[in-house]
């Protein structure tokens, strides 16, 4: 083949861009159900998804188009490696987080990759590895530094500090955190699960606030999570923003000592269908422990029902 025949090759596709958009549209779509819409289901219908995406990449394609379905199979990676350890296969999860952050880097799309670090910083910060979640949070944001995933890895930082007792440095990362958004154009679709917005910075300051012990500003953080995780007519729209912040205003008041509110605002936030049972055991535990220092029976009832999903778990 000559040059001119060569180039005609690379740049002709036998898949229309009508194609790619739609797989776009549906992509994006499935990211924005992830706060809401049944676990199983959704990550069997993302693992459907992928496997078609990579059914794609057997046609004849542009280097764009191949770069572009790399990029939906990346972000449906993403989002099956969150469902699949909010069920609690964080074996899976794994796996498929670094099936993601390898399509990231072959399509050269850091957001894609900063995500995977994010994903990992989360993993370690629900196990209580947090010098790893800081360690994965820090090479994130080094790789997407102007990504809204970056204010997110910010957030991460931020809630591993708090849990070590750095407050100093949980003020820095909130900082840095906030800078970057209020640079950052407002998402069209805030409800994707991999977008940060306002509304998501402070759900994440909120955790912060509560460990560090700044409770008023937890608890009115906490009160607006709830009033923007539910529309007027009443559908809950981000379960489980809402059960970390019912959770919140539970330990805030075992803190004041109205054990019966936190006992049952606990067991309320446990109830919730949609949930990530690793996030929910990790702020469940620290309500199970405010509730321990008064006493063996205090919070008895929510106490059992943590013990009895740590046991599923």
């Amino acid at each position: 083949m000559d040059t001119l025949e060569l180039i005609q090759r690379v740049r002709s596709s036998s898949i229309n861009p009508a194609t790619l958009d739609a797989l776009r549209i549906t992509v994006e779509q499935l990211c924005c159900d992830y706060a809401h819409r049944d676990a199983r289901e959704l990550m069997d219908t993302s693992r459907d998804w992928l496997s078609k995406v990579t059914d794609l990449l057997d046609n004849r394609l542009t280097l764009a188009q191949h770069r572009d379905i790399l990029n939906e199979a990346g972000m449906l990676a993403l989002l099956v490696g969150c469902l699949e350890y909010d069920l609690g296969d964080a074996r899976s999860a794994e796996a498929t987080r670094r099936m993601a952050l390898e399509l990231g880097r072959e399509s050269g799309e850091m957001a894609i990759v900063g995500w995977g670090y994010e994903m990992l910083s989360w993993f370690h910060l629900t196990a209580g590895n947090y010098r790893a979640a800081i360690s994965a949070a820090e090479t994130g944001a080094t790789l997407a530094p102007s990504q809204s995933v970056a204010v997110q890895l910010y957030g991460q930082q931020a809630k591993a500090y708090a849990r070590m007792g750095m407050p100093r440095e949980v003020h820095t990362a909130l900082e840095s955190g906030r800078e970057l958004l209020d640079k950052l154009p407002y998402p069209e679709r805030p409800e994707n699960h991999f977008v940060v917005d306002p509304d998501k910075w402070d759900f994440y300051a909120m955790d912060t606030y509560r460990i560090v012990g700044e409770d008023q500003l937890a608890k009115r953080n906490a009160e607006e999570v709830i009033r923007r995780s539910v529309t007027p007519d009443g559908v809950v729209t981000s379960p489980m923003r809402s059960q970390e912040a019912q959770l919140t205003l539970a330990v805030i008041a075992a803190r004041k000592g109205d054990i019966e509110a936190a006992n049952t605002m606990g067991i309320a936030a446990l109830q919730s269908n949609r949930q990530s049972l690793p996030s929910l055991i990790m702020v469940g535990s620290e309500l199970a422990h405010e509730l321990e220092t008064y006493g063996p029976n205090a919070g008895s009832e929510f106490r059992a029902l943590l013990r009895e999903i740590i046991a599923g778990h």
